[in-house]
């Protein structure tokens, strides 16, 4: 087995944050949050983000998104700016079925460049939407590909270069659902805002006029907001039918890790960020970094009450937690059942028709990376946009060993694949990253061996990303890029951007949604659709 090591460099671009709050701990100066959230009262209808029209044309299924300014009530009789697609906060959730092809023609109506990453895809590089593919005010990008991946709660956002976090943070993000024929099988809830029930959780600073705020201040691990949100919702409650809920989460935040569940009942873990567990999981809590999602089944009696509750996360062995968000608890969203309710099965589902092909086996590795994260670089480095840090060959299965060696959050995503999490300091993982994930919390000084695989598409001079999903840290330098090249073949040379709207239609090179240089690692493969 090939392995590949990191560049060992200390940080220092968040040593003076480390270091004050060192000394305010030394000196006893610890209260019990410097991050509070602000109590509510769960008096306002949960929003639903609507399910995204679509139309089929020459057999793709089409979806259309437009980046806007807008303004958003989080207060009441306050008018606060925000950004969203198709709409003021936010945006619609896409679906779509496995096998199909897709296409989404995304309209920039903002005064500055966007971007829009299918965040837990699998897709060719071009139609990624990083930051090499940015869309510039006025400009419409149209990327094609097919979905070849498990039924799967995933959500886009944009990702330009070095202003993610701003973008993200006014509202640019919605869900992106994926079905196949295990989930339309399955024994769960399943009609999309009754008892299938997105739910992106957010946190916001809002300032005395009520408008959104960033902080500058140097905080660890960014901003971290008093007024959280569920769906854009302030005091948010779902209105429940049906004897068991499933409540389908999402991380939305830049910077705050929630530990999520109920303080008088256990729920069942049914899925993560990549699609369905092996089987029920009944836990009381799960953690959720930046990026992170989980499908919790939740059940209630006739005319009772009780409420989704972020109770203090477990942030590892970060310093000085309190400064981090981790002594902070408060509920989220309140559930309200009605006198009678329609029966729900047990969680149960059977195993896919794409199982075995699906499947990640160890013995298959043939190539281990070290990644080594520290305050804003991985393995010494700063994010490069002309750069190629890692090449894959298709086809390959590797183990990629990452490892946080500083005293604060930081998590890691990488673009394209959903990985699984093999081992945590050499132990089996928790039952919450059992399932396919493509993004994980990295508690600090703790090594995470994830294995993957590289499939389909090859693009020497196109690149993924992996970086840290708390986003100020991307936007600040701790991302990279990998190229999947077919074998033997070497990385190529990266424009400064690829695919943006000045480089003009991606939609239709093939049938497997492959754009100008980008090639299916064989046609046979995508025949198999």
């Amino acid at each position: 087995m090939r392995r590949v090591g990191p560049v060992r460099v200390a940080g220092s671009v968040a040593a003076g944050t480390v270091a004050l709050l060192l000394g305010l701990a030394g000196c006893g100066l610890v209260p019990g949050s410097v991050t509070p959230v602000d109590e509510v009262e769960f008096t306002n209808e949960l929003a639903i983000p609507p399910l995204a029209p679509s139309r089929v044309v020459d057999g793709a299924r089409v979806f259309s998104l437009r980046a806007q300014e807008g303004t958003t009530e989080f207060l009441p009789g306050v008018e606060t700016r925000t950004w969203g697609f198709d709409g003021p906060y936010l945006g619609p959730t896409l679906r779509a079925e496995r096998g199909e092809r897709v296409a989404v023609e995304v309209t920039n109506d903002l005064d500055e460049p966007t971007s829009v990453h299918w965040h837990g895809m699998h897709l060719p590089a071009a139609m990624d939407g990083g930051p090499h593919q940015e869309v510039e005010p006025g400009g419409t990008w149209r990327p094609t590909w097919r979905i070849d991946q498990p039924a799967a709660t995933l959500w886009y956002h944009p990702h330009p270069h070095g202003a993610t976090e701003k973008h993200v943070y006014r509202g640019l993000a919605g869900m992106f659902l994926l079905d196949d024929d295990a989930s339309r099988a399955a024994d769960l809830p399943q009609e999309y805002g009754v008892d299938d029930v997105p739910v992106v959780v957010q946190d916001k600073v809002l300032d005395d006029a009520g408008q959104l705020q960033l902080s500058d201040d140097g905080s660890e691990p960014g901003t971290l907001g008093g007024t959280v949100l569920a769906n854009g919702t302030v005091g948010a409650y779902h209105e429940v039918t049906t004897e068991a809920v499933r409540l389908r989460l999402l991380n939305g935040s830049t910077a705050r890790t929630y530990q999520l569940g109920f303080a008088d009942r256990e729920m069942d873990l049914v899925a993560t960020d990549g699609g369905l567990l092996d089987a029920p999981v009944r836990l009381e809590q799960v953690r959720l970094a930046p990026g992170e999602r989980a499908e919790v089944v939740v059940r209630m009696e006739p005319g009772e009450t009780t409420r989704l509750h972020s109770f203090e996360a477990d942030l590892g062995g970060v310093v000085v937690p309190f400064a981090m968000g981790g002594n902070d608890d408060f509920d989220v969203l309140e559930l309200r059942a009605t006198d009678r309710l329609a029966p729900s099965p047990e969680p149960a589902w059977t195993t896919s028709a794409h199982a075995a092909d699906d499947a990640l086996r160890e013995s298959d590795a043939t190539v281990t990376r070290e990644f080594e994260l520290d305050d804003r670089r991985i393995n010494g480095r700063t994010m490069d946009m002309g750069r190629i840090d890692e090449t894959a060959t298709v086809d390959a299965t590797e183990v990629w060993e990452v490892r946080s060696i500083v005293p604060m959050p930081h998590t890691f995503h990488v673009h394209d694949v959903q990985f699984r999490v093999l081992t945590v300091d050499g132990d089996p993982p928790p039952p919450e990253l059992a399932g396919p994930k493509d993004t994980v919390y990295l508690e600090p000084n703790r090594t995470y061996r994830l294995l993957m695989r590289f499939e389909d598409y090859t693009d020497p001079d196109v690149p993924y990303m992996f970086h840290c999903h708390m986003l100020l840290h991307e936007d600040e330098g701790m991302m990279g890029q990998f190229v999947v090249v077919e074998p033997g073949q070497d990385a190529g040379t990266v424009p400064e951007h690829d695919g943006g709207a000045e480089h003009g239609d991606h939609s239709d090179a093939d049938a497997g949604g492959s754009g100008p240089d980008v090639t299916p690692a064989t046609d046979a493969h995508q025949g198999q659709h």
